[in-house]
């Protein structure tokens, strides 16, 4: 039994974060696609329609092999977490209905004509369907979000005398506290994902010397988007998200940041080792009484630690987790340090000539991807040994059924079938980057057409 835990638990983390690599991109670039439909179609420049056209493109590329990924990840609730799906799906059934029935369809369903209803339709349908994109996109977002929230902090619901949840109020479902800091962080993180790899193709086009007008147009919006996330990121999403956990999983709290024993003036580590032997930080760099003033807005706050709690409660990877939020909040500092300055050149007209910043934006485009995975790392890791915080545990969610051979086997053939995605995602994405965006004018030969009365 233990072993097809371990093995449950490793083929939907990993399925999960292979497939969340594509969504992450889509929602953080339907943003960006609305500006640029909106800049075109109130302007009349066809240099913006291009633009979006081409961010369409990499839009559905990334569509396509999130719809193949997730596919796969939906069925392992009946095949790996059966006894979850037959307990809870009283609850959680009602938002990922509403995510595949409404906000899916009605993404792919507008997705359609922004690929093939530009000239059909004209440029006001075509701009509101990229608005109508964005909502889909996001609204689908908002019930993922939304699920995770109750399994994070179960509200509104009651427990049958088969132990089976029910829910008691859709709205209180879709209201949950829990959800208005995690869903504006984890959608903030998504709009850094886009503006950091939009910014990352226009540098790349730009220090290639290809593309210029668009490449100065990529990083004019990726670097003013990805500042503004790279702030938010931080405070006040982040923020924001960090004290409910210490509020409601205040066992989550102590372990992410390393805190084994309860402390007064508490301070923030920002590096060192977690030693479980002697559970204690080994080579600390501490800012003093910062983890009490952050959590509860005074230098000598009471901080529990996990001294505090019985040890079964306690999250079963503390070191994995431990790592997985400092990386995260590590990564958002560095996004700050980079996405300021440069926005700072752009601002003063100078980021289009400073080299060395145009190869710091370009190597630091992957790393929005380690960053999310690293926060669902953080939330998931964190919410452990439960699965519904505080009332379901993991171990009693999985199919008694279907031994460890078998998970161990399709784990297998997940890793292999993923991997091979990787290459074609990876390889058709280049190929669209490489193409560039298609014009039918010169940059410098542009017509600016009237708008429509």
């Amino acid at each position: 039994m233990e072993a097809a835990l371990l093995y449950d638990r490793l083929q939907f983390a990993f399925t999960i974060t292979f497939h969340y690599l594509f969504p992450q991109l889509t929602m953080g670039l339907a943003l960006l696609i609305v500006y640029f439909k909106t800049r075109a179609f109130w302007t009349g420049d066809s240099h913006f329609n291009d633009a979006a056209r081409f961010w369409i493109k990499i839009f559905t590329l990334s569509f396509a092999f999130g719809v193949v990924t997730g596919i796969p990840m939906e069925f392992q609730f009946g095949t790996n977490w059966a006894k979850f799906s037959e307990l809870t799906g009283g609850v959680i059934g009602q938002t990922l209905a509403m995510e595949g029935l409404l906000a899916f369809f009605l993404e792919s369903s507008f997705l359609g004509v922004l690929l093939f209803g530009e000239k059909k339709l004209g440029q006001r349908v075509h701009w509101l369907a990229s608005v109508m994109l964005f909502l889909g996109s996001w609204l689908s977002g908002y019930f993922i979000m939304a699920t995770n929230a109750w399994m994070q902090h179960p509200v509104a619901y009651r427990i049958a005398e088969d132990g089976s949840f029910h829910l008691t109020s859709l709205w209180g479902l879709l209201t949950n506290s829990w959800l208005l800091w995690q869903y504006a962080h984890n959608m903030t993180a998504a709009a850094a994902t886009g503006s950091f790899v939009m910014a990352g193709v226009g540098a790349f086009y730009l220090l290639s010397n290809q593309h210029t007008e668009y490449a100065k147009t990529f990083l004019r919006t990726g670097v003013t988007v990805a500042a503004l996330a790279s702030l938010l990121l931080l405070y006040p999403t982040g923020h924001g998200n960090a004290k409910q956990v210490f509020e409601h999983q205040p066992i989550t709290g102590a372990a992410f940041e390393g805190l084994f024993k309860t402390e007064r003036g508490a301070g923030l580590v920002l590096i060192g080792q977690p030693n479980m032997d002697t559970l204690t930080i080994d080579n600390p760099l501490t800012i003093p009484w910062g983890l009490s003033l952050l959590v509860y807005d005074e230098l000598w706050a009471e901080v529990k630690g996990l001294d505090a709690f019985p040890r079964d409660q306690w999250p079963d990877n503390i070191p994995l987790l431990y790592y997985a939020y400092h990386i995260m909040a590590g990564l958002g500092t560095i996004f700050l340090g980079i996405m300021i300055p440069a926005w700072l050149l752009l601002w003063r007209g100078k980021l289009f000539k400073t080299q060395l910043v145009l190869w710091a934006i370009l190597l630091i485009t992957p790393f929005p991807y380690i960053a999310t995975t690293a926060g669902w790392m953080t939330a998931e890791l964190g919410r452990q040994p439960w699965l519904v915080y505080g009332l379901l545990r993991t171990s009693e969610g999985i199919s008694p059924l279907v031994h460890s051979g078998n998970v161990l086997f399709t784990l297998i053939g997940f890793v292999g079938m993923y991997f091979l995605l990787g290459i074609l995602f990876l390889f058709l994405f280049s190929e669209t980057v490489n193409h560039g965006p298609a014009s039918r004018q010169t940059p410098t030969d542009r017509p600016v057409e009237k708008l429509p009365s």
